[in-house]
């Protein structure tokens, strides 16, 4: 009679290894967002040397919000987040796919990729940081272009709407353009060479090859950059903050949701601070979930387009 041998399972080991990030977690991010959440439907907030609160009033702290400027700084966080991310996808686009263009040729690609990528490395703070005094009226900028002759008197870059919100956005590109890039490098180089190689046989130009064969087939990592550009997007703060002082000046035209809910924080109102919170969370998954939509392909290899058309032939 044979002596059966006892199975050895890991798979306890796996857990076990998992269970810290588990643990940190559910401390450390559920149950503050659950707490963010609870909040959200409390008045609760400091007057002075007195606390207010915490007082149960439903949904009126989301009432509340809608009748304040919140539209208008959600407007203006959209505005900032396409000004950077615009040129952002465009210019990264290109470098990935002159970069991975074997035809080029093209030597001391190691030495591009630090030089487009060092830009992220800098800290959003000191970049508003250096803006700041580069454009300020009587920084480095003006007195370069005033000692040229080509402008009179110092340019209030910071004072008028399109010069603030263009450097926030420059600033957004410059920081975050190299990190797409070579993102979609990787993407691109994720392609069988084969398919390029029949294309150009086939007589398929540049334009024509990265229009039909490389961006369909990038499209996941175009869907991942996009979504992880609107949560970034959307979680603006740091580059305007700096820059304006916190103020989002002028007028408030560069003041995001998240000045907007710093400004709360900083008054003690926990109410409102959760409620917007709510809102930030509900709109990324609205904009994450039709950016998924429609970047997500259900039929890549057009087996279902053919079957649709077949069914409509028999018709």
């Amino acid at each position: 009679m044979k002596k059966k041998t006892k199975g050895i399972s890991y798979a306890k080991w796996g857990y076990m290894f998992i269970l810290p990030f588990f643990l940190i977690y559910f401390i450390f991010s559920l149950l503050p967002l659950l707490d963010t959440v609870r909040y959200s439907f409390y008045e609760y907030y400091r007057s002075g040397i007195k606390v207010i609160g915490p007082n149960f009033v439903g949904l009126q702290n989301y009432s509340s919000l809608l009748k304040s400027d919140m539209i208008k700084y959600g407007a203006n966080t959209l505005i900032l987040w396409l000004i950077g991310f615009i040129p952002q996808i465009v210019i990264a686009l290109l470098l990935a796919n002159w970069f991975t263009d074997v035809r080029l040729k093209i030597h001391k690609q190691q030495f591009f990729k630090v030089v487009i990528y060092l830009p992220n490395l800098i800290m959003a703070s000191a970049f508003a940081l250096l803006f700041f005094t580069l454009f300020s009226t009587g920084g480095p900028v003006n007195s370069i272009l005033m000692s040229l002759g080509m402008i009179k008197k110092p340019i209030d870059f910071l004072g008028s709407v399109f010069g603030t919100r263009s450097l926030i956005g420059f600033m957004n590109f410059l920081m975050w353009f190299g990190n797409t890039t070579i993102m979609l490098m990787s993407a691109i180089m994720g392609i069988s060479p084969d398919i390029f190689e029949a294309a150009e046989i086939d007589g398929c130009n540049s334009i024509k090859r990265f229009f039909y064969i490389t961006l369909p087939m990038i499209r996941p990592i175009l869907a991942y950059t996009l979504i992880t550009s609107i949560i970034g997007g959307l979680q603006m703060f740091d580059v305007p903050q700096i820059l304006t002082n916190g103020k989002g000046t002028p007028d408030r035209t560069s003041m995001t949701l998240i000045m907007f809910l710093n400004n709360h924080l900083k008054s003690k109102n926990y109410g409102m601070a959760g409620a917007l919170s709510v809102y930030l969370f509900i709109v990324s998954a609205i904009l994450c979930f039709f950016v998924y939509k429609m970047t997500n392909d259900n039929d890549p290899d057009g087996s279902k387009a053919a079957a649709k058309r077949e069914r409509k032939g028999r018709r």
